[in-house]
C-alpha cells in the first residue's frame, strides 16, 4: 500500500469511528485514580494580541494580568487556528480543526455529526458542573445542540457558584471589552461611554505616545484608534482582576487551574482576519495551583514555555487535567498538560476562509521559527473591503494611503490589491512578518519542506475548505460534510492539485481542470483563471459555457473570471441573474463577485438586491446587504 492510500485508509477509519459511535462515554474514560479532580476556569479575551505588559509591551496597562503571569506559565508560541472568532470556537469546542468539520466559513450553519457535542459535555457526564458566560458562536448547525449538551448554565450570570457541594467545575468566561466593536467599529462616543468611562485618567492612553507598527500610517486618527485599543485592553484587564478576586473570595483560587488567553489577534487592521502572526499569535497564561502540579511530569508551572500549542489542543488538555485516560476519536488536538500530555508539536496549522461577505481561502503552517502561508486566492489582497470593518473611521486612512501610491513596502504588503501565492517569514529575525522569503533561493529548502508538510496536512485532514461552500451545502443535504468527506465522492489529492494551480501560468493544466467531472476541480480551475494576470483566448472561450454549469459555484466563478479579464456584459449578466435565486449562499457569492468588480452597469441590479434584502433576517441576509452596500458606496 502506498503512502497516499495508507493515509486515506487511516483517515476513513477514524471518521467511521466518529460517525458510528466514536464519542466515548465519560464514565468509561475517567481514570479511576482521579480521586480529586481540579476545577478549571477559562478566561477568554476577545480580539487581543499579546499586547500585555507580561509579554513585553511596555505601553500596555495590564497590572492584573501581569500579576497573574508571575504565578503562571507563560506560553510564547500559542496560536489560534483561525484569525476570526467563530471558526476558532468551532475548533475549541470540539478539539479538531474547523475545516475538518466543515465549520470553517464565518457564521456557518453546516451540519456536523451528532457525536460532536462539545468536550464540556463529557466533563458534565463525568460529574463536572459546566458553565459558559456567555458567547457560544460554535459556527455550525449544531450550535443549539452543543450548547444544550455542554453547559449546565449558559448565560450572562453563569459562573461556578451554582454547583453542588464538592462538585468540580469547568467554567468559561468570555470578555468582550477588547472586541473589535469596542476597539475600532463603534462610534467614539459609544466607546467612551461603554469602555473608557471605567478608566482613571492615568489609565487612558495618550495617542501621541502610542507605538505604531511600520505597516500603519502615522496619522492622528490611526494614533487615536490604536490608543483606543490599548484602553480596551486595560478595561479587559480590570475584568480579569474582578474574576480572579471573586475566585479568591470563594476560597477556590488554590483549587482551580486557570487559563487566560484570547480568541485570536487584535481587531486592528492587518491583525484580525490575517494568517500572519499579528492575527494568529495569542497570549496564553496557565496557573496550576501547587496541589495539582504533580499531575504530569516536566510541567513548567511558572516562567516561559516555548512549546507550540494551538486551539486544537485546548479541549484535549482540559480532559487530560480532568482525569480522562483517553480522548474521543474525533479529537485531533494534543494534550500538553496532565497524564495524556504528548510530545511537543513541530508545527501548528491555520486557516482563513469566508468571513462575513469576504470570500477567501488561505492556509498556514507555523514552526518554532518560520511561518509559511499559501494564498489560494492571491488576486484578493489582505485589505479587502468589508462592510462591518469599514464602519470604522480608521479604515479610511488605509484606503487613502493605498490610493496615494505613497505606501512604504511594509505598508504596501497589507494595502496591495493582491497577495503573493506563497509567503514565508523568519519569525525570529522578522517577528512582524514583513520580509517575504518565499521566493528567496536561500530559503528554497525551507519553503519546499513547509509547503509539502502543509499539503500533507490538508490531505490527512481531508480539509473541506478545498470544496466550495456551495458544493458543501449540496452534499450536506444527504449527510454532514464531515461524514461525506470520507466517501469516494471526495478526492482531496485531485482537488488540491487543482487548487495548487492558482497563481501559476500552466494554462494547459488549468484548461484540463475546466473540463473535469468533479465540480470542485472545475471551480479551482475557474479561480486560477480569475487569479491569472492574463488569459489566452482559448481559456476565455472554455469559461463561457461554464456560465451555465450545473454547479452554481463553478458558474459564478467562471463568470467572475471572464468579467475580471474582459469586462464582458454577458458575463456580468451571468452573475447578477443569481440575485433572484432562493438559496442565499448562492446570492451572497454572486453579490460579492459583483461588489469587487464594481462595474457601474450592475447598479440597477444591486439596488434591487439591496431593496429585496433590506429587512430580511439572518446572517446570510446581513452579509448580502453588506455586499450590496459595499458596491453602492463605491458608485457614489
Amino acid at each position: 500500500m502506498n503512502q497516499s492510500s495508507l493515509v486515506k485508509s487511516v483517515v476513513i477509519l477514524s471518521l467511521l469511528l466518529v460517525i458510528f459511535g466514536g464519542r466515548l462515554q465519560a464514565q468509561d474514560s475517567v481514570s479511576a485514580s482521579a480521586k480529586e479532580r481540579p476545577n478549571i476556569l477559562w478566561i477568554t479575551a476577545e480580539d487581543m494580541s499579546p499586547t500585555l505588559g507580561c509579554y513585553g509591551d511596555s505601553f500596555a496597562t495590564t497590572p492584573n494580568v501581569d500579576q497573574f503571569a508571575l504565578e503562571s506559565a507563560r506560553y510564547t508560541h500559542a496560536f489560534a487556528t483561525s484569525p476570526v472568532c467563530s471558526p476558532s470556537r468551532a475548533c475549541l469546542i470540539n478539539g479538531c480543526m474547523a475545516p475538518s468539520q466543515g465549520a470553517h466559513a464565518m457564521r456557518s450553519q453546516i451540519p456536523i455529526p451528532a457525536s460532536l457535542s462539545g468536550f464540556p459535555a463529557l466533563l458534565r457526564e463525568a460529574g463536572y458542573y459546566t458553565t459558559n458566560n456567555v458567547k457560544t458562536d460554535y459556527n455550525s448547525g449544531a450550535e443549539s445542540r452543543i450548547t444544550e449538551a455542554a453547559w449546565d448554565e449558559c448565560s450572562e450570570q453563569a459562573d461556578w457558584r451554582g454547583r453542588g457541594k464538592g462538585q468540580p467545575f469547568f467554567s468559561v468566561i468570555n470578555l468582550m471589552e477588547s472586541h473589535q466593536s469596542r476597539s475600532m467599529v463603534w462610534a467614539y462616543e459609544q466607546f467612551q461611554k461603554e469602555v473608557q468611562s471605567h478608566l482613571s485618567t492615568n489609565e487612558i492612553h495618550d495617542p501621541h505616545l502610542v507605538p505604531l507598527p511600520p505597516y500603519y500610517p502615522d496619522t492622528p486618527l490611526v494614533r487615536k484608534t490604536v490608543a483606543r485599543y490599548y484602553d480596551c485592553v486595560t478595561r479587559m484587564d480590570q475584568r480579569v482582576g474582578q474574576i480572579l478576586a471573586e475566585l479568591k473570595a470563594d476560597g477556590l483560587y488554590e483549587e482551580t487551574i486557570v487559563f487566560f488567553y484570547s480568541d485570536h489577534g487584535s481587531g486592528m487592521p492587518r491583525h484580525k482576519r490575517a494568517l500572519l502572526d499579528s492575527g494568529m499569535r495569542v497570549p496564553l497564561l496557565i496557573r496550576i495551583p501547587a496541589k495539582y502540579q504533580g499531575m504530569s511530569r516536566n510541567v513548567v508551572s511558572k516562567g516561559d514555555v516555548s512549546r507550540l500549542v494551538n486551539f486544537e489542543d485546548f479541549g484535549p488538555t482540559v480532559l487530560s487535567l480532568a482525569g480522562f485516560d483517553r480522548l474521543p476519536s474525533h479529537m485531533t488536538g494534543r494534550a500538553f498538560l496532565g497524564p495524556l500530555a504528548t510530545s511537543p508539536r513541530q508545527y501548528v496549522f491555520g486557516h482563513r476562509d469566508r468571513v462575513d461577505e469576504i470570500i477567501d481561502m488561505a492556509r498556514s503552517i507555523r514552526s518554532q521559527d518560520y511561518l509559511y502561508i499559501r494564498n489560494y486566492m492571491p488576486h484578493l489582497g489582505y485589505n479587502q473591503q468589508g462592510a462591518w470593518i469599514d464602519q470604522a473611521a480608521v479604515r479610511g486612512e488605509f484606503y487613502k494611503l493605498a490610493d496615494s501610491g505613497k505606501a512604504s513596502p511594509a505598508q504596501d504588503q497589507y494595502l496591495s490589491k493582491t497577495r503573493p501565492p506563497e509567503e514565508l517569514y523568519d519569525c525570529v529575525k522578522d517577528p512582524l512578518n514583513l520580509n517575504n522569503l518565499a521566493y528567496s533561493l536561500e530559503h528554497e529548502a525551507t519553503v519546499m519542506a513547509m509547503r509539502e508538510r502543509l499539503q500533507r496536512h490538508l490531505l490527512e485532514t481531508r480539509d473541506l475548505g478545498l470544496v466550495p461552500e456551495l458544493e458543501l451545502w449540496r452534499h450536506a443535504k444527504s449527510m454532514p460534510p464531515m461524514q461525506w468527506k470520507s466517501t469516494e465522492q471526495f478526492n482531496p489529492e485531485a482537488v488540491l492539485a487543482a487548487a495548487e494551480l492558482v497563481g501559476a501560468d500552466d494554462y494547459e493544466a488549468i484548461e484540463k481542470t475546466l473540463g473535469d467531472q468533479d465540480p470542485a476541480i472545475r471551480y479551482w480551475g475557474a479561480v486560477a483563471c480569475s487569479a491569472a494576470e492574463a488569459l489566452p483566448e482559448s481559456l476565455l472561450e472554455q469559461l463561457r459555457p461554464l456560465f451555465d454549469d450545473p454547479s452554481k459555484a463553478v458558474a459564478i466563478e467562471a463568470a467572475n473570471a471572464v468579467s475580471r479579464h474582459t469586462g464582458d456584459a454577458v458575463a456580468m449578466t451571468a452573475l447578477t441573474r443569481w440575485f433572484d435565486h432562493d438559496d442565499r449562499t448562492v446570492v451572497l457569492h454572486a453579490a460579492r463577485a459583483v461588489e469587487l468588480l464594481a462595474d457601474p452597469r450592475s447598479k440597477e441590479a444591486v439596488l434591487a438586491l439591496a431593496q429585496r434584502y433590506q429587512d430580511e433576517p439572518g446572517d446570510l441576509a446581513w452579509f448580502i446587504r453588506f455586499s450590496a452596500s459595499g458596491y453602492l458606496s463605491r458608485q457614489e
